[in-house]
């Protein structure tokens, strides 16, 4: 029988399959998709996300990030802030993948190109399509199967928000700054992080149903400094809100998306996911699997509040014209949100 079966090989789940095998735990990953896998979201990545990969013995490739920079649609009110505890990483998502998976390969983690579809559990071990494993962790993304198979979706409440999507396409062109942009708008915002010499990525995230191109738009500063830059094909993700009833169902425990996700819109979803995986090993490794639900909502306390606090007020008519302006007019509450978070 296997100590640890890490269903999902994305980065949560390769992480958490990482820091298991440094932790001495014979782990197995099913994964069924092909290493690189591409995703759409924002790839960049916070200093703690940074410090976090230091800890796995791995080194992303990408472009160095200085901090978050607000601007209105027309770039008339913008704000700064500057990253205190460390550098940022624009990376694109299958670099951090491709990366991760050769650490796995490294430490002699076998990688199962296999769909885990029937779960059951015992008081002792976890059975999932015949492989049999001490503990097994649900890595399986967004909308995890394995998170609804267990019953543990949380049905969202009356006078629900419009669900929110992300979209995402890179440009060929030379970044301009050297931190990452959020451009904002009445209907979206848009994220553009420096990924390279020659490319950018640009992911918009909206709750309104139109075409990539019509979100752009809606920003003619950034249109213009894109000109006809070559671009790739668009992606995208979404519903982005998922609540999950709790983070461990006894011996199954979750991290990553597939622990409940509230927004992209601080960037903050892959630094919880490494750290949170660390965590998940760390109490597995003490005999104490359920002391996980604590753990993750203390490291996950502040993206938690911050995410819900400017969702709500990006939600209200009159008040998300005035988040740029705010930044810009108290710069130190913004740069001492932006460091809390990273």
């Amino acid at each position: 029988m296997i100590d640890l079966l890490v269903v999902g090989g994305g980065p949560a789940g390769l992480a958490t399959a990482i820091h298991g095998a440094l932790a001495g735990f014979d782990v197995v990953v099913a994964e069924p998709r092909p290493a690189p896998v591409d995703k759409a979201c924002g790839e960049g990545l916070m200093p703690g996300a940074v410090r976090a990969l230091d800890g796995l013995g791995v080194k992303v490739p990408g472009h160095p990030l200085r901090g978050i920079r607000y601007l209105d649609a027309v770039g008339e009110r913008r704000a700064e802030a500057l990253f205190r505890t460390g550098h940022g990483l624009g990376a694109r998502r299958t670099l951090l993948h491709a990366v991760l998976t050769d650490r796995a390969v490294q430490l002699g983690i076998p990688i199962l190109p296999r769909r885990v579809r029937q779960i059951s559990q015992s008081t002792d071990h976890v059975t999932a399509d015949g492989m049999a494993a001490r503990y097994l962790v649900a890595a399986d993304g967004l909308h995890s199967p394995t998170r609804r198979a267990l019953g543990l979706d949380e049905r969202p409440g009356a006078g629900r928000r419009p669900p929110r999507y992300g979209l995402r396409r890179h440009y060929s062109v030379e970044p301009w700054s050297d931190l990452v942009e959020v451009h904002w708008s009445a209907g979206c915002e848009a994220y553009v992080t420096p990924l390279g010499p020659q490319q950018v990525g640009i992911a918009v995230l909206t709750s309104e149903h139109l075409p990539y191109e019509a979100q752009l738009a809606r920003f003619p500063l950034l249109v213009s400094q894109l000109g006809t830059a070559v671009r790739t094909p668009v992606r995208g993700a979404g519903p982005l809100r998922q609540r999950a009833r709790s983070r461990v169902a006894g011996r199954v425990l979750f991290v990553g998306d597939a622990a409940g996700y509230v927004d992209a819109l601080t960037g903050e979803g892959l630094a919880l996911a490494l750290t949170a995986a660390a965590e998940l090993v760390r109490c597995l490794r003490e005999g104490r699997p359920q002391a996980y639900e604590d753990a993750w909502r203390r490291l996950s306390r502040n993206y938690r509040l911050l995410t819900k606090s400017l969702l709500w007020a990006r939600n209200q008519p009159r008040l998300a014209p005035l988040i740029p302006p705010a930044a810009a007019r108290f710069p130190g509450l913004f740069q001492q949100a932006v460091n809390l978070l990273a």
